[in-house]
């Protein structure tokens, strides 16, 4: 065999062997698969990238639109240099708005200049540049915070905060919509739901600024609604909370009744409430996000009013306060068994900043955070704040996580209870100046994922060990081009992965009388076999491991030619006995020609054999076999 054939998998020498397998030994292995924590398949890895006060993204005011779109490539390319597969973007800082929407004014990040026109749609460029890196968008919107100064004469004369100054209050040197109105309540989430709408949004999220945090000395300037809005309540704490809670309630279903696959999250503080105030809180002693900032994220989670909370968990390990490690626990136990999923929320701001508790200023501390995780099945992925920092990479501390955590990429948890779709069915492997390139018809899907690793280890998809990556596209580069089987599986929009497969054995195990030939251009890959007829069994298998017992579609390939076999017995070992198809190999080369569907069992045996006892004259051509789950 050629070097390309070697390279395009498929370990034969390795897997063929007299005796296969059984199917009952194929299933037990495949029960044994252990994942390896280091390499989880699922995993939600994401930065926040923060335009309120040009945190993140732009830099800086009145960037030209060249400039403003090559920095947000930017941060999606150090997104994907970083394996990461999700960005939550802040595109409604303030009350304003990050595309063209008719309720509220262009934001002041953009230009300068609130309700300045950038000249180009924001929302609809970001949204195209993530996908297109197969990076999921999260859209971010603080609700209600207007401003980071109290003069409303500074807002733009069209702002509704500005014509409508009864929705509004000044508190610590800012401006505020009221939660308690109802109607400002629907005013933010018609806001919102313009974006959804209009862009295609994997998620929508919301920070942690609900009611403002408490200022020493200062009351929030909202008695009079109470008074006119807060029947039924005893306190104005409860009744705050309920204006809360009706925004994130309301938000999620208009959410979903719009687009069903768009993920709804919320990154609360970090502590809910303290053990000493409430029995069901968490063995801390910080501010109190209940009682604080009237956000009850708690009973988000258990009314599953959200379908991801990412509580911000910005201390390090063994905080007397606020112990990371405490904190994780206490959140993975109020998500189990909810279906909610959980992510931290990570300080990167604090890796090796001036200023920061000493444990900060080990580079390992953040990389530790997701050792802990570990230990809890229901943490399934992180979001670091913010991407600036991510790119600082100070003392090296989120290199460190790269390298002890994200060595391999992750597919995204899934979401929901959908179906998977179908799997995707392999059409070729060609080999280039760029590696190893595989192709595949689409079935639709919303993406594909690409794996490579032994065709006989039935463990080759529990984890991301041979995962290559995954594309919105119907092929992929191998740049490596490593040895190994390739698999492709499609996911669906909320990651459910198809759990069949499709693979091509791309040359067969032969006995010495078969000779090896790359003379037709119709070959599939780099060579393919050939022998002349004899009256004897002296098959070349072609060997593959398929994962369950079940109906499989048998298609191979052959390099066609007038002095070929017109009688080719291709032998099948399907469940309950072995069947054999005629092929005229005279004409139909090139392509993908099919035996039939077959019931195969599961295991890692020789599947296909191309047989050289047939009466027909002419030379017997062995290429390569693709096998299929049936749909």
């Amino acid at each position: 065999m050629t070097r390309l054939a070697a390279l395009l998998a498929l370990a034969l020498t390795a897997l063929v062997s007299p005796a296969a397998p059984s199917a009952a030994a194929f299933s037990a292995a495949s029960a044994a698969c252990v994942p390896d924590p280091a390499t989880p398949k699922r995993q939600f890895r994401a930065m926040w990238i923060s335009s309120v006060a040009n945190i993140d993204w732009p830099s800086r005011t009145g960037l030209s639109v060249s400039a403003q779109q090559a920095e947000f490539r930017s941060w999606l390319d150090l997104a994907v240099q970083k394996r990461m597969n999700a960005v939550i973007v802040q595109v409604r800082p303030t009350a304003d708005a990050l595309w063209p929407s008719p309720y509220e004014p262009w934001s002041q990040w953009l230009t300068g200049t609130q309700g300045g026109d950038p000249g180009y749609d924001p929302l609809a460029f970001m949204v195209a540049e993530a996908h297109a890196r197969n990076l999921e968008f999260h859209a971010w919107f603080n609700p209600y915070r207007v401003a980071n100064h109290d003069d409303p004469s500074r807002l733009v004369a069209s702002h509704p905060a500005r014509k409508n100054p009864g929705w509004r209050f000044a508190y610590g040197g800012k401006l505020y919509y009221n939660p308690g109105i109802p109607t400002v309540r629907d005013f933010i989430e018609d806001a919102i739901m313009d974006a959804v709408t209009r862009y295609d949004v994997d998620g929508v999220h919301l920070d942690d600024y609900f009611y403002p945090y408490p200022v020493s000395g200062q009351t929030i300037p909202d008695s009079a609604t109470f008074a006119q809005y807060g029947g039924g309540f005893s306190n104005v704490a409860d009744w705050r909370r309920d204006n809360v809670n009706l925004l994130v309630r309301e938000l999620d279903e208009r959410i979903h009744a719009a687009k069903a696959h768009v993920a709804f999250g919320v990154s609360p503080f970090g502590i809910w409430r303290n053990a000493s105030t409430d029995p069901l809180g968490s063995r801390t002693s910080g501010l109190q996000s209940y009682d604080s900032i009237y956000a009850d994220s708690r009973r988000w989670v258990k009314q599953g009013w959200v379908d991801y909370l990412t509580p911000q968990l910005y201390w390090h390990i063994g905080h007397a306060a606020a112990d990371y490690a405490v904190l994780t626990a206490w959140w993975s136990e109020v998500v189990r068994g909810t279906g909610v999923q959980l992510y931290a929320g990570q300080a990167a701001y604090r890796t090796g900043a001036s200023g920061q508790d000493p444990a900060w200023q080990d580079p390992a501390e953040l990389s530790d955070h997701l050792r802990v995780n570990r230990a809890h099945p229901e943490m399934l992925g992180d979001v670091y704040f913010s991407a600036k920092d991510v790119r600082a990479d100070r003392l090296g501390g989120f290199s460190r996580v790269v390298a002890d955590h994200y060595s391999r990429p992750a597919l995204i948890p899934p979401r929901g209870t959908a179906g998977a779709p179908p799997a995707p069915t392999i059409t070729s492997l060609t080999q280039g100046p760029g590696g190893t390139t595989v192709s595949w018809q689409g079935t639709g899907a919303a993406s594909y994922a690409v794996y490579r690793g032994e065709a006989a280890d039935p463990c080759l998809v529990t984890d991301a060990r041979n995962l290559l990556g995954t594309t919105r596209g119907t092929s992929f580069t191998d740049p490596s081009s490593g040895q190994g089987t390739y698999h492709v599986s499609a996911l669906s929009r909320t990651h459910q992965e198809s759990g069949a497969f499709s693979v091509v054995v791309d040359g067969p195990s032969a006995s010495s009388a078969w000779g090896t030939s790359a003379y037709s251009a119709q070959r599939h890959g780099a060579d393919y076999r050939f022998a002349a007829p004899v009256a004897a069994s002296d098959p070349a298998w072609f060997p593959a491991a398929v994962p369950a017992t079940g109906s499989y579609r048998v298609e191979v390939w052959h390099p066609a030619d007038p002095g070929y076999n017109s009688a080719t017995p291709y032998i099948v070992s399907a469940a309950g006995g072995t069947r054999t198809v005629l092929l005229d190999q005279r004409t139909g080369g090139g392509q993908w020609r099919s035996l039939g569907t077959f019931t195969l069992n599961a295991g890692t045996y020789n599947v296909v054999g191309v047989s050289r006892w047939t009466s027909a004259t002419g030379y017997v051509v062995a290429d390569a076999v693709r096998v299929s789950a049936s749909p």
